[in-house]
């Protein structure tokens, strides 16, 4: 929106030419969603509050959760509002990518809204069936694959392999197939990380800064060549979108930091999870999704050997899954299993990155 009123004041005053650098719409774009968090935020606090839109604590969970019954959820409205605001302000609307990329964090988004509302306001503990879940999730992605493949340049659809700069093979109908897993895994990685506070909002501000490095680096032709990664023309506007899911996640951390005042509930982890996996598709850097969401990833994987291991052999292999809750129950403070998580995932981002050059 105020890149074309730039574009126009431009010719009457140059100072507004600032507005076409990708960097400054970037960096304002982070700014702007902060600041509208940091403002919103106590705002819908308050108004879940009167509205007595409460978390729903699970009684077979750690004992020190159960004081977090009742603290309202559905944040998650706070961050895509605020990540929506700062790139329609500051975005390149008519970019496909932009597009794309907004489509799927509104749409996770609505998926995440309808099963908390069932949950919180008409109190099913169920909230949405999973297998509708699964299949309006499943919906959306399809969507988002098949367009990309429709609209889609050969450099658009290869699979980059980290380490390797020679290979890079040609998918043909699988991206869609890897599309649809990437989008519909990270969103649900991450709502399965979401369990404590502050927990899953840090790791997907990191690795959202991260892909806003990678499109703005896949975007330019030289550092693409330079990095041996493909060249996807256009692709770092979604830097924009990028920098302001980093601005939005860390004003929710604002009120989501222990104690938690906030929850962000389904309609945020839905929808970050599956906006991080739309950026790993439009980058053409699933792999690198796999290093830089590493948390995610380890937190799905116990999930799954847990359910696997009780189903074949009647025993648990951890006490409590996903695994955030195992390291709870052997008696860490939650403020130290989310620490420590952190650390883990500043270390894999920046690993994921390194592997950029190193190939």
């Amino acid at each position: 929106m105020l890149v074309l009123l730039a574009e126009y004041l431009t010719q009457y005053f140059s100072a507004f030419n600032v507005v076409s650098y990708l960097t400054f719409r970037a960096i304002i774009s982070l700014l702007t969603a902060l600041v509208f968090c940091l403002w919103a935020g106590p705002k819908l606090i308050r108004q879940l509050q009167r509205m007595q839109i409460g978390q729903v604590v699970r009684n077979d969970g750690p004992e020190s959760h159960f004081s977090k019954r009742g603290t309202p959820t559905m944040g998650g409205l706070m961050i895509l509002a605020g990540i929506f605001v700062a790139t329609l302000l500051w975005g390149d609307l008519t970019n496909h990518y932009v597009l794309v990329l907004l489509f799927v964090l509104g749409a996770f988004g609505l998926i995440g809204y309808i099963d908390d509302y069932r949950k919180v306001i008409r109190k099913d503990p169920k909230g949405l069936i999973a297998r509708w879940k699964y299949f309006w999730q499943s919906a959306a992605a399809l969507i988002v694959a098949v367009y990309l493949y429709w609209q889609g340049q050969p450099e658009g659809q290869v699979l980059v392999v980290p380490f390797f700069k020679e290979v890079m093979p040609q998918l043909g109908l699988m991206f869609i197939v890897l599309a649809y897993f990437t989008i519909v895994g990270a969103s649900n990685a991450v709502n399965l990380t979401d369990g404590l506070d502050g927990l899953a909002i840090v790791p997907t501000v990191l690795v959202s800064a991260a892909f806003a490095i990678v499109a703005y680096l896949s975007g330019n032709v030289n550092f693409a060549d330079y990095l041996h990664i493909p060249y996807l023309p256009g692709v770092g506007e979604m830097a924009v979108v990028c920098t302001a899911m980093v601005g939005a996640g860390l004003g929710f951390l604002w009120f989501n930091t222990y104690p938690a005042q906030v929850f962000m509930g389904d309609v945020g982890s839905l929808a970050l999870g599956a906006g991080l996996g739309a950026m790993a598709v439009l980058t053409r850097q699933e792999f690198l999704l796999v290093i830089m969401g590493g948390i995610f990833v380890l937190e799905t994987v116990s999930v799954i050997l847990q359910v696997g291991s009780f189903k074949l052999r009647k025993k648990r292999i951890f006490r409590m899954a996903p695994i955030h809750h195992h390291f709870e129950l052997k008696g860490w403070p939650e403020p130290r299993v989310i620490v420590r998580f952190w650390i883990i995932s500043v270390c894999l981002v920046l690993l994921g990155l390194a592997t950029l050059k190193v190939r």
